[in-house]
């Protein structure tokens, strides 16, 4: 008789304002946490990890896209030999949600794990001091700190015996990652990504130092990376099942010490044998300097890129560590990438000290004017638990706010020098007003037009960037299609509302929803109607698309500003010391 290990992966979702779970019927970006942690699992099985004792039934859940049904969960732990729960990939504005589900689990005595960056970020910064960290480990939830890859054997030998640990430390052990089981999904669960969409890290790690980025603390700073054929065996595995496109992970693929070779590969796969596919992928702003890299991405499949813009100002960049950004290389950088037919988003940071509702509307209206970035997304400057700026303010006694639910760069988390919480709220939404408005969507579109991009992406694109706060409430990165809500699962400690007030309310805030999400695509669509039809739309330009060198820069309001004309001018004193010109004393 063989015995029988009931094993649940799943990735929480978080908390609305109002404390129903954000899910949709079709969610946005798919975890790789969880799929990495899939493959290890199916790896280890087929490995006989456990044994021709025992058997295994793995079950996968997305809450972004999946209602988790605890009580099936725990019907069904019941009826096996042994049981573990693993909430995967949990980050900070997830471990309230993850608390909560593992209450019911735990007082049923199903054993529950937790890991993730939460958990990985406060062992690294603070050494476990968090409220919520301990909070958890007084529960008897087993934290995970680090990654799995090597280590899923001996959590699951620990499960069918019984014997979790409260705490797996493998943070000053981070694993290689070549010829490692690769990340993967089941068709039938990316099937539920509004692109039909999977994911996967071709590397870990990254060799900067801003003061917000939680990465580099948790993967660390040196580049560990999947070699080309790892990742061939990854893209022939999806397009097995039917799946084409991806979204590769790494925090800066263009520091991937491979990047070329694995691109390489791409290109054969695309160019020789002829497969479909594309990508997602994030860079930093100096991607452009690195020969070939760009053209290589496009002919690779790349057709949408992330860039860690984050500022246009000087001073605020330095604020942030964030020394690797030249405000001189943005327009050349985004310029290239629309050469080679690539969308552009942009992360920009609000929050900065320096920064006023003045000065952030001032350097909006700069990026719109002289930078030819597609789609820029705005984050609150946020202290996240794992980041440096955390570690700072938790050691100065600063005051920020407890609940880790807020902690997802669309709050106000922590005091700021010059505005108070509802002036920077108040800048927060108007910033997305100010950049998508009807006249600047206009503009990239018809900048998308004369470098051959899709402008029916682009309206696509500005539609869920545009209405995702101001319709849906929360940040573009996590809105999917159709909201969904759950009456029952309602944060710990808020009522459960009446069935005869929930639904009724639920399907008018649903229609009412559909209906403004259909006529602010109709309002850009006539946009992109106006510059399909006009005859000279392949002949638009304009400051942001004019040739770099052509003596335009004179004009450009980007170079200033106090901060930046100082920043030039320490720039400028720098390289004429490299090059041997002596700079005249100051009188």
């Amino acid at each position: 008789m063989t015995k029988r290990l009931c094993l649940y992966l799943i990735k929480p979702s978080h908390y609305d304002d109002k404390g129903y779970v954000i899910q949709w019927k079709l969610s946005p970006i798919p975890s790789n946490s969880l799929a990495s942690v899939y493959g290890l699992v199916i790896n280890a099985l087929d490995q006989q990890a456990l044994g021709p004792d025992w058997t295994a039934d793995v079950k996968t859940i997305d809450e972004t896209n999946t209602e988790v049904d605890v009580r099936a969960i725990i019907a069904d732990a019941k009826s096996a030999d042994a049981a573990l729960i693993m909430l995967i990939g949990v980050q900070s504005n997830q471990f309230p949600r993850s608390l909560d589900l593992a209450r019911p689990l735990l007082a049923a005595g199903v054993p529950v794990a937790i890991g993730g960056f939460h958990v990985s970020g406060v062992i690294s910064m603070l050494n476990g001091e968090d409220a919520d960290f301990k909070q958890a480990q007084a529960m008897g939830i087993s934290l995970f700190a680090g990654e799995l890859e090597g280590r899923m054997e001996l959590v699951l030998a620990d499960a069918v015996a019984g014997t979790m640990k409260p705490l797996y430390n493998y943070m000053n052990d981070l694993p290689g990652i070549e010829d490692t089981p690769v990340p993967f999904m089941p068709a039938e669960h990316v099937s539920r990504t509004a692109y039909n969409l999977t994911s996967f890290d071709a590397g870990r790690g990254c060799p900067y130092q801003c003061s917000f980025c939680t990465i580099i603390n948790v993967q660390g700073r040196k580049s560990r990376r999947r070699s080309p054929d790892d990742i061939e065996k990854i893209i022939r595995l999806n397009t097995s099942q039917g799946v084409h496109r991806y979204f590769i992970t790494d925090d800066n693929f263009a520091r991937n010490k491979d990047w070329e070779a694995i691109l390489d590969r791409l290109i054969h796969m695309r160019e020789v044998e002829g497969m479909k596919f594309n990508f997602i992928i994030q860079v930093d702003t100096l991607c452009h300097r690195i020969p070939c890299f760009i053209e290589k991405c496009s002919r690779a499949g790349v057709t949408r890129v992330f860039i860690g813009l984050e500022n246009v100002n000087p001073a605020n960049l330095k604020d942030a560590k964030k020394r690797q950004n030249k405000i001189t290389e943005y327009r050349v950088m985004l310029q290239q990438w629309k050469k080679w037919r690539v969308i552009t988003y942009a992360g920009y940071i609000l929050g900065f000290p320096t920064d006023t509702p003045e000065r952030i509307m001032h350097d909006i209206d700069v990026v719109k004017r002289e930078l030819p970035v597609d789609i820029l997304e705005f984050f609150f400057l946020t202290p996240l638990p794992g980041s440096e700026d955390h570690q700072k303010l938790h050691r100065a006694g600063v005051a920020m706010d407890p609940d880790l639910n807020k902690y997802d760069l669309n709050h106000y988390t922590t005091a700021h020098p010059t505005m108070s919480k509802a002036q920077f709220e108040k800048v927060y939404a108007d910033a997305w007003s100010r950049y998508y408005s009807l006249d600047h969507v206009e503009t990239i579109m018809r900048r998308a037009a004369v470098s051959r991009i899709s402008t029916s992406q682009v309206l696509l694109l500005s539609t869920w960037f545009m209405g995702a706060l101001k319709i849906e409430g929360v940040h573009p990165l996590e809105v999917g299609w159709i909201r969904r809500k759950s009456r029952l699962n309602r944060r710990s400690g808020m009522p459960i509302e009446p069935a005869i007030l929930f639904y009724p309310k639920y399907y008018a805030e649903l229609g009412w929803k559909l209906m403004r999400w259909a006529a602010l695509y109709v309002r850009f669509g006539l946009k992109q109607l106006k510059v399909e039809r006009d005859p000279n739309r392949h002949a638009y330009t304009d400051l942001a698309m004019s040739p770099v060198g052509d003596g335009s820069e004179e004009d450009l309001e980007l170079f200033k500003t106090t901060d930046a004309v100082a920043w030039l001018d320490q720039q400028k004193r720098i390289n004429d010391a490299q090059h041997g010109i002596k700079v005249p004393a100051a009188e």
